[in-house]
C-alpha cells in the first residue's frame, strides 16, 4: 500500500456519474491526491482536478490518454446499458479490460470496481427469474447459473490484477441515490421531478411500485456512503481482494417512507392500491409541462430525461421480491459508515433545489 508521504494519483471512471462524482468529492475531502476524472463529459469545473477524456470503448484511445499519467489508484464506476445480456458482458467487460490494459505501464496498486444486487438477483433479461440466495445477500452466495456483465467485469478485473500484481475490491450496491444529471439510473431525482410534475398538474403523488415493495424491507446506498467505502478498501488492508456489499445501514418500507417523502417534497401521497402504477404511464405526456416548469423557475435542465429516469424507477419499485442486503463483512473488516435513507433523500432534494434543477 501507498505510504502518506508517497504521490498518490486517482482515476475516476465515470466521474460525472452519481457514484463517479461522489469519489471526486470525497478525495478532494480528503486530500493529498491528483485527481484524474475520465468521462465523456467534463464534469464540474475544479481547480485540483484533471479531466481525462477519452472513449472507454475504444482501447487506442484509452493507451493514448492514459500512458504516462501516473495513475497509483482507479475507481471504476461506469457501465454502458446494451440491448442484450450478450451485448453487455461484451461492451461492458470490454471496457474493463481495454482501461486496464491502458494502465499497464503506470504504477497502478488498487482497482475499485462498482456493481450491484444484480450479482444476486440477475441481470436485467432474466431479472429475478431464476433460483436467488435467501435474503439479506451475503457476498459468498455462489454466482447465479446465468450470464452477467457483472460476472464479467470481476474476471477482467481479477485477471488485471493477476498480472500486474496490484489489489482490487468490488463494491456491491444496491439502488444508488445521489447528485448527478443526466444519469440513467436516479431514483433520487427521478422522484423529485415526479413531485415537481404532480405539484404542477395537480395530481397525487402517487408510488409506482408493487404491493411486495410497499409493505416488504428494503435497502438502499447513498452516492457519498459508496464512495467512502471504495476509498476504504483502497487504503485499507482489510479492503484488498475484497468483494463488499454496500448499502445504508438501515432498513425500510416503501410505505412508511413514501409519505415522509411527499411532505418534504410539498404533495399529497398516495400508496399502493391494487396494481403497480409505473412511472412511464403516470408520465406520458408530461414533457411540455416539463419545458413550461423549467422556464417559469429558470431551472437548468430542459430535457426531462436527463433529469428523471422513469424506466429505472419503475424497475426498482416494481419488483416482486424482497431485497435486503447484509453488511456484516465490511463492518467485520472496519468499515463503519452508515446512512440513514431518509436523510440521504432530503438532503439530495435539498441540493437539487439550491442548484435549480428542480424547483
Amino acid at each position: 500500500m501507498t505510504s502518506p508521504e508517497a504521490p498518490r494519483t486517482a482515476l475516476v471512471v465515470g466521474a460525472s456519474g452519481i457514484t463517479g462524482s461522489a469519489i471526486v468529492s470525497q478525495l478532494l475531502e480528503e486530500g493529498g491526491w491528483r485527481i484524474l476524472a475520465l468521462s465523456r463529459r467534463a464534469p464540474a469545473a475544479h481547480p485540483q482536478v484533471e479531466h481525462v477524456a477519452a472513449d472507454l470503448r475504444d482501447a487506442d484511445d484509452l493507451a493514448r490518454a492514459l500512458g504516462g499519467t501516473g495513475v497509483t489508484h482507479v475507481f471504476f464506476t461506469a457501465w454502458s446499458r446494451q440491448d442484450t445480456e450478450a451485448e453487455n458482458i461484451r461492451v461492458n467487460g470490454g471496457m474493463v479490460r481495454d482501461l486496464l490494459a491502458a494502465l499497464s505501464t503506470e504504477p497502478v496498486q488498487h482497482v475499485a470496481l462498482v456493481t450491484g444486487l444484480k450479482h444476486y438477483l440477475g441481470p436485467f433479461e432474466a431479472y429475478a427469474a431464476g433460483e436467488m440466495p435467501d435474503t439479506p445477500f451475503h457476498e459468498d452466495e455462489e454466482r447465479l447459473d446465468t450470464p452477467n456483465f457483472y460476472y464479467e467485469q470481476e474476471d477482467e478485473l481479477f485477471a488485471a490484477a493477476a498480472r500486474a500484481g496490484f489489489t482490487w475490491s468490488v463494491h456491491r450496491s444496491h439502488t444508488v441515490i445521489g447528485h448527478a444529471v443526466g444519469n440513467a439510473m436516479n431514483m433520487a431525482s427521478t422522484l423529485a421531478v415526479q413531485a415537481a410534475l404532480c405539484k404542477r398538474l395537480d395530481r397525487p403523488f402517487v408510488f409506482p411500485g408493487s404491493e411486495t415493495q410497499w409493505n416488504g424491507l428494503t435497502d438502499m446506498t447513498d452516492a457519498g456512503l459508496l464512495a467512502e467505502q471504495m476509498l476504504w478498501a483502497a487504503s485499507s488492508p482489510a479492503g484488498a481482494d475484497e468483494a463488499f456489499n454496500i448499502v445504508n445501514g438501515d432498513v425500510f418500507r416503501w410505505r412508511w417512507m413514501w409519505p415522509r417523502l411527499a411532505a418534504h417534497l410539498g404533495v399529497e401521497p398516495e400508496g399502493f392500491d391494487t396494481e403497480p402504477r409505473p412511472l412511464e404511464q403516470q408520465m406520458a405526456g408530461v414533457e411540455g409541462t416539463w419545458v413550461e416548469l423549467v422556464a417559469e423557475h429558470g431551472l437548468v435542465e430542459a430535457d426531462l430525461s436527463r433529469v428523471a429516469s422513469w424506466w429505472h424507477t419503475d424497475g426498482d419499485l416494481g419488483r416482486d421480491i424482497e431485497v435486503v442486503t447484509d453488511m456484516s463483512k465490511s463492518r467485520l473488516a472496519g468499515f463503519t459508515g452508515y446512512r440513514r435513507t431518509l436523510d440521504a433523500f432530503t438532503a439530495i432534494f435539498d441540493r437539487l433545489r439550491e442548484e435549480r434543477i428542480v424547483p
